[in-house]
């Protein structure tokens, strides 16, 4: 017997990251590797967490840090986010917040919640592969999430009914995308509130890379905007999706989603059957370090990551071939770059790592159709200066030879 005879129908649907598999390359020391979206690892606070970790496991603390935990997550912790989530301009308690392991298993938890299958998400063309991948196992449609696009909603509405289901909301990262690095203008972000509200379907704010901006003034996150519509989070349909991932580590798998209590509670049973709770020690780690160095950490790589940015920005403008266009992102770790029609993004990849030992992550994995062969996403969270020039100029013989 073969067990995938017998697997659900939505295993079909599972496959593996091309970003997951691209990290593999880091171990090659002759590579540069543009690809991982990940932050620098030098760049952790890791006295202070090895100072946290100490604090935690004191027999006066042991004891609470190994135990099992309530679903919804750490109180002190879910009130330092409420905190920080009232100074985004979405006034909340603990009880409008729901840690989660990662923001990715947040995105996995609302799929499961909104997601019936044969039912349409709203998803930006490209958008961030790892909502996709969480998406998937329910067995959506994808329908296109264009800001500038204008469509009528019945359009929307008559297609999804089309594939035998409904609309249920529509994501996107608004911050400094992934991968694009792209940031949605207020007058779009109110426009998909509109939209939202005439469809009645949920929006799912991506923030991951929110903390991280190098230029311009911050604009208010769609649940602040919704927030300031209807006077109150409980009377919003928004989802936030907040990680220290980008900001304090990724290692810890600490995320949260900052909504209505309607919304929290269904997602807080959803995680009850789960994993239960998220790791109780790692949540009170993240705890201590954010309530003593969020803010000056943060400052800390905000500037780092902004020289990567100028330097991989000159460096493009400096070495790439005619033909090619890119984003210049605001903040985040990417660049978005479309080659000319007819070139390929994971061709390229094969030549670019065989003849000039440098990687990056082909664009069409980021597009739900399988289109936008003609691009590629470039991270340079991971890179200095000196490597980004020469990395850069190797992707630039890649296209030429």
């Amino acid at each position: 017997m073969d067990l995938k005879d017998i697997f659900a129908s939505r295993a079909s649907r599972m496959k593996a990251s091309e970003i997951r598999e691209l990290l593999k390359l880091l171990d090659q020391p002759d590579i540069i590797s543009f690809a991982g979206g990940i932050p620098d690892p030098a760049l952790f606070p890791a006295q202070a967490f090895q100072d946290a970790y100490a604090d935690l496991l004191s027999p006066e603390t042991a004891g609470g840090a190994l135990q099992y935990s309530t679903s919804e997550g750490y109180k002190p912790l879910r009130d330092w986010i409420a905190d920080e989530m009232a100074k985004l301009g979405i006034p909340c308690t603990r009880d409008n917040i729901l840690i989660t392991s990662g923001s990715q298993q947040a995105l996995d938890y609302i799929g499961k919640l909104f997601l019936s299958p044969g039912d349409t998400a709203l998803v930006t063309w490209p958008t961030y592969l790892g909502a996709l991948g969480a998406f998937n196992a329910y067995e959506p449609h994808y329908d296109r999430l264009d800001p500038q696009a204008n469509r009528d909603d019945t359009t929307y509405i008559e297609t999804a009914a089309a594939r035998g289901g409904a609309v249920k909301f529509a994501y996107a990262s608004v911050d400094f995308a992934n991968p694009t690095g792209r940031t949605m203008s207020l007058p779009d972000r109110n426009a998909r509130l509109d939209q939202a509200e005439r469809m009645d379907i949920a929006v799912i704010e991506d923030a991951a890379y929110q903390e991280l901006r190098y230029d311009g003034e911050a604009i208010a996150p769609v649940l602040a905007l919704e927030v300031d519509r209807t006077g109150s989070i409980e009377r919003c349909r928004t989802l936030y999706c907040g990680s220290f991932s980008k900001t304090l580590t990724p290692g810890l798998r600490v995320g949260w989603v900052c909504a209505s209590k309607t919304a929290i509670h269904q997602l807080e049973l959803i995680k009850q059957a789960s994993d239960l709770h998220t790791p109780s020690i790692n949540q009170m780690a993240i705890h201590h370090v954010a309530s003593r160095h969020f803010d000056a950490h943060v400052a800390k790589i905000r500037a780092s990551y902004r020289d990567r940015r100028d330097a991989m920005l000159a460096a493009l403008q400096d070495q790439m071939p005619d033909g090619v266009d890119w984003t210049r992102p605001d903040g985040g770790m990417f660049i978005w770059l479309t080659l000319p029609k007819g070139m390929n993004g994971a061709d390229l990849l094969a030549k670019a790592i065989k003849e000039q030992k440098v990687a990056f992550v082909p664009g069409g994995a980021f597009f739900a159709d399988g289109s936008g062969a003609n691009s590629l996403r470039l991270s340079f969270s991971c890179a200095d200066a000196t490597t980004i020039q020469e990395g850069v100029g190797r992707l630039a013989r890649a296209m030429l030879l």
